[in-house]
């Protein structure tokens, strides 16, 4: 029988911390820019805003662990890669922070096994 804890664990990814220019994140050859991206803290989600439609991650943060809950492109901006710069804008700031990332987002979690 699984306990909350062994969830946990099973969910976690956690990755290296490196230093990242700021408002750029490189993935593979690609830079992505994440100056349009907003964090904002107050409902815990970083916010990307195109033709009046708003993608966003929601996230909950503690002291020491930035928690990636969900993702969400409206269909009308996807295929654009804005779900993939709101999850490197989210690492970008775990690692500015030097915070431990937990990934539940199935979206996040896949992203950033393709893009280590």
């Amino acid at each position: 029988m699984s306990t909350d804890r062994d969830i946990d664990e099973a969910m976690e990814e956690t990755f290296p911390a490196s230093d990242a220019p700021a408002n750029t994140v490189e993935t593979g050859i690609v830079t992505r820019d994440l100056s349009e991206i907003v964090d904002n803290m107050a409902a815990h989600r970083f916010e990307l805003t195109v033709d009046g439609r708003t993608a966003f991650l929601d996230y909950e943060r503690t002291a020491d662990r930035f928690t990636i809950l969900h993702t969400e492109v409206p269909e009308s901006l996807r295929g654009h890669h804005y779900g993939e710069r709101l999850v490197d804008a989210a690492v970008a700031g775990v690692r500015a922070a030097g915070l431990r990332l937990v990934v539940v987002c199935p979206f996040a979690r896949a992203y950033l096994k393709r893009h280590p």
